[in-house]
């Protein structure tokens, strides 16, 4: 089969398939035979060795999210049928034809669902909806979602519209993404690569209850900033690169009811979680409550270009590879 691989942290040009074997399912896994393959921003930080949270062996194979049919079951599995359609977050060697996952992260896939769309149905998906819910937003409160075209961010605008919220502000860096947001559902737009955006969402809404933010670096503190009282900030990503959270004054985070990190990882063994927010989200897609958007589909050979249109920052919605 084939594999996606770095020899080296460096640039995309660093990707190139290889042939290998086939992987046997161990206790607890199944193997996937992959039908796309959804990129996460985190593999992009592998490649280039600046993952935050957690040190990557060489070589290696980005992890990402995976629609599949299940090929193989490995010892003590149960509940699993072959055949299945399924997706999973897969933490490494996720670019491949056939990969292994951990069955108690699989989430149905309906037959109905188009693949790369799929790939949503776990990490972004779930982790947008863990973001927006541990926001606790009530009805017509408003709110800030950085990144707001990203694969994450796109599903976290129209969940939030969704729930009732308010104003709501995306914060993106061009005009295009912007408008991507607003045909999404989003209010009003700020360019965050632009100095002065804190004081634009000042002018839109005198302040926000709710900011959802996965960019982090300078950006953190002047959301927190922005904050009205009793806001809540949800921090769940580092796409400004740096493995240490951000810092923030306590003059900022006084008269707020928190400040919290969310990740992935909170749901691991959660098995009530994961099933209820697969379903969840499923519903949302299929109904067209959500728009799941693809921004391009590439062939698996072509991981390094998907990886450079990533580092453009031009995606609107999900870049997918399909074996």
């Amino acid at each position: 089969m084939r594999i996606v691989r770095y020899h080296e942290y460096g640039p995309p040009e660093v990707l190139r398939t290889e042939e290998t074997d086939k992987p046997e399912p161990g206790p607890g896994m199944v193997r996937l035979r992959a039908e796309a393959i959804g990129v996460n921003f985190a593999g992009l930080q592998e490649r280039q060795g600046i993952f935050y949270a957690r040190s990557i062996p060489l070589p290696a194979s980005p992890g990402g999210d995976v629609v599949g049919f299940v090929d193989a079951i490995g010892p003590d599995v149960t509940g699993v049928r072959l055949g299945a359609r399924v997706a999973s977050i897969i933490f490494k060697d996720s670019y491949a034809d056939y990969v292994l996952a951990r069955a108690r992260d699989l989430v149905p896939v309906p037959a109905e669902m188009d693949a790369a769309q799929a790939t949503m149905l776990s990490s972004p998906g779930q982790v947008g909806l863990e973001v927006v819910k541990a926001a606790l937003l009530q009805p017509g409160e408003s709110v800030l979602v950085h990144a707001a075209a990203g694969a994450i961010g796109h599903l976290v605008v129209q969940m939030v519209k969704a729930l009732g919220a308010g104003t709501v502000i995306a914060a993106a860096n061009s005009p295009a993404k912007l408008a991507f947001a607003k045909e999404l559902g989003a209010d009003a737009g700020v360019d965050y690569s632009r100095p002065g955006w804190d004081d634009e969402v000042r002018e839109i809404a005198g302040g926000v209850d709710v900011v959802l933010d996965s960019v982090g670096a300078d950006i953190t503190p002047k959301s927190v900033a922005l904050l009205k009282p009793r806001g809540r900030l949800v921090f769940y990503g580092s796409a400004a690169g740096g493995k240490e959270l951000p810092t923030v004054s306590m003059n900022d985070v006084s008269g707020l009811r928190y400040v919290t990190h969310f990740t992935m990882s909170a749901l691991d063994g959660d098995l009530k979680t994961i099933e209820e927010g697969a379903r969840e989200v499923s519903e949302m897609v299929l109904s067209g409550q959500v728009r799941a958007v693809v921004h391009t589909e590439l062939p698996l050979t072509e991981a390094a270009k998907a990886h450079e249109v990533m580092e453009s920052r031009t995606q609107l919605g999900r870049v997918v590879l399909l074996p």
